[in-house]
């Protein structure tokens, strides 16, 4: 290359480089100012509504270009409550150049300066923030990576929600110099009476675009009877993704939290729980739970998939001590953990009846599918029901929920079968297969005090379908069967000669003391028609007494009506031994000797105890009619595929 054709080269570099200096300091040196008014004009009439720069416009040219406007107006469409978007002192925001053209605004950073924000969104998709005209469609809304604000407000409205918050920092904040944003906010969310205050980094991440890091959050919030707590952090703050934080919740039952964020749970007693929640795009997880469900102890782990169309609730929870009065809420019963105020209402909310009648919201059982495990260890405040342990699997799919795997520790023995609800159809069907094995008589009527001195194992079944959206409604229209049996064992004889009215027996055990009868067996069953149950089989053998029965009794009405008939197996005097009617209700149920059959045992005693009083003791005499049961016979007519177990 010869001396000429380099000095060329080189004025054409030095020529080049100060076009390039020259256009540099151009673009540095431009007055942006001037477009400042055309700016307005078009952001305005591309959207609809007014936008203003109202002092100054600087502009920092680059793949990412920075736009500095001091006094910042942007109005809210005119269906919103308020009147600005967005209105600040001044306002810095880094708009990517590429994405705009296939019509995306990407902001990686926005400052803004003590600023008014407000955003609404509505039922049917509208939204403030969205930059079309068409306010609905989501592909005019700007992605903001990082949020840096000094102070100002926020308003957001719509969706049953009304929340104002305020917001400051505090560089020289003592308490937390990590977290220089405090905020404060009131108002309503999901109708419900709304609080919260808290502190955060100066920089928020909105979205992911520019990748900020994760930001700390501190959070303390109540919403109606809820109250929520957190401290960790999160790396996306519109979709809360990346969270990571210790948290904890309190409330006056967890299905209440349907409301707030749409996970069905059951209803419970006051709870309070503490765990560490995290969040990985639409996966919600809760790790380490350990708390109260009112004087009952629950851990465990549940996760949250909202990814599908029908959003999944899995995991496994545990008490090491469950007390009973906590189930009630679950069936419609009332909370009475707390200081016992609901304990003078009647369990079903109606004076004379006892079946739970509150209604159950079945219809949420379509909302979400669910898979979890429940396990309590211990039982206790069981009061008359000698429950011992608790295993249930819950599986929810489409509507239908299954109560799989259900085993009840009870009275020393189990009850074990399945429970399903199809929440797809109106009245809500409910059906129910349970068989109960080794049930402990002198365990199951620990209160009764003739049961304690026996001994004998119960084996029952139970297969009822029914319909409605509460205990009582589903008991009432219950169609089936139901049977409960007892092989040999032990009984209280006071308690058969009382059913008997033998006079002379009871005198004889009140002198000498109660003892046990051998007892050969024992039957029940009883067919299920649109919730009147009606008697297949009653009887008790024993060595001293048969006695046989029938009747119905109703779970629409919850009354009695059954009669039981004593054949003594001995001879004695002094007695009167007649039918039993066990009448009344579920609440208040009667039972004695029916009323013409005694009558006239009682008026022939009188006449002959008018002749001569020893008399009077002939029509009491009780020759022993009585014959041992088949019992074999009996278990089989009970029908149930059980009786070759207790023989």
């Amino acid at each position: 290359m010869t001396a000429t054709t380099t000095r060329r080269w080189r004025t054409a570099g030095l020529v080049l480089a100060g076009l390039l200096l020259a256009a540099v300091l151009a673009v540095v040196l431009f007055p942006w100012d001037m477009l400042r008014g055309p700016l307005n004009r078009y952001v305005s009439e591309t959207t609809g509504r007014s936008f203003e720069i109202t002092r100054r416009l600087d502009v920092q040219l680059g793949w990412t270009t920075r736009v500095v406007a001091d006094g910042l107006t942007f109005a809210n469409p005119a269906w919103a409550s308020e009147p600005y978007l967005v209105k600040a002192e001044q306002a810095e925001v880094d708009i990517e150049l590429w994405p705009l053209l296939s019509g995306q605004v990407v902001l990686p950073r926005v400052r803004l300066q003590q600023p008014a924000i407000g955003l609404q969104l509505e039922a049917d998709g509208r939204r403030t923030w969205a930059l079309g005209r068409d306010t609905a469609d989501t592909g005019t809304v700007p992605r903001i990576g990082a949020l840096l604000v000094d102070q100002g407000r926020l308003r957001f409205t719509g969706l049953d929600t009304d929340i104002a918050t305020e917001f400051a920092i505090d560089e020289q904040a003592n308490a937390a110099p990590c977290l220089p944003l405090s905020f404060k906010a009131t108002g309503r969310w999901k109708k419900e009476p709304f609080t919260a205050e808290g502190r955060s980094s100066g920089v928020l991440a909105l979205t992911q675009a520019g990748s900020p890091p994760p930001f700390a959050l501190q959070i303390d919030a109540r919403a109606g009877a809820t109250r929520f707590k957190a401290n960790g952090t999160v790396a996306n703050l519109a979709a809360l993704d990346g969270a990571d934080a210790a948290v904890e919740l309190q409330g006056r039952s967890l299905a209440d939290l349907y409301k707030f964020i749409g996970v069905v749970l059951p209803g419970t007693p006051r709870y309070a729980v503490k765990g560490q929640l995290k969040k990985n795009g639409k996966v919600w997880a809760v790790d380490g739970i350990h708390g109260k469900l009112g004087q009952s102890d629950l851990g465990g782990a549940l996760k949250f998939d909202a990814a599908p169309a029908l959003p999944v609730l899995s995991g496994q929870l545990q008490s090491a001590s469950l007390d009973f009065t906590d189930l009630g809420p679950i069936i419609g019963l009332s909370d009475t953990s707390g200081d016992g105020a609901a304990a003078a209402t009647p369990p079903s909310g109606r004076p004379g009846k006892v079946l739970p009648n509150t209604a159950l919201d079945f219809a949420r059982l379509k909302t979400m599918d669910a898979d979890v495990r429940y396990t309590a260890t211990r039982i206790r405040n069981l009061k008359t029901l000698p429950l011992t342990s608790l295993t249930v699997h819950v599986a929810l799919s489409g509507g239908k929920l299954s109560l799989d795997g259900l085993d009840i520790g009870l009275a020393g023995g189990r009850v074990q079968g399945q429970v399903g609800i199809d929440a797809n159809s109106l009245p809500t069907p409910v059906s129910a297969k349970l068989s109960a094995s080794g049930l402990q008589l002198n365990q199951l009527f620990p209160e009764v005090a003739l049961t304690k001195s026996g001994f004998g194992k119960f084996t029952g079944q139970v297969d009822l379908s029914g319909q409605g959206n509460s205990a009582a409604q589903i008991l009432g229209s219950a169609s089936g069967n139901m049977a409960m049996l007892m092989g040999r064992g032990e009984i209280s004889n006071i308690l058969l000669e009382f059913l008997g009215l033998d006079g002379g027996e009871i005198v004889k055990f009140f002198v000498s003391g109660d003892r046990t009868v051998r007892l050969r067996c024992a039957a029940a069953a009883f067919d299920v028609q649109k919730g009147l149950m009606t008697s297949r089989t009653i009887v008790l053998d024993t060595s001293d007494t048969v006695i046989t029965g029938s009747g119905q009794i109703s779970l629409a009405n919850e009354t009695l009506d059954l009669l039981l008939l004593p054949s003594p197996k001995d001879r004695s005097i002094l007695s009167f031994r007649s039918p039993i009617k066990v009448g009344g209700t579920f609440a208040a149920p009667t039972g004695g000797p029916q009323a013409g059959a005694l009558a006239l045992r009682a008026g022939a005693a009188l006449a002959l105890g008018a002749i001569n009083p020893l008399l009077a003791l002939v029509a009491t005499f009780e020759p022993g009619p009585g014959e041992d049961s088949n019992c074999v016979q009996v278990l089989a007519k009970a029908g149930t595929p059980l009786v070759r177990q207790r023989r």
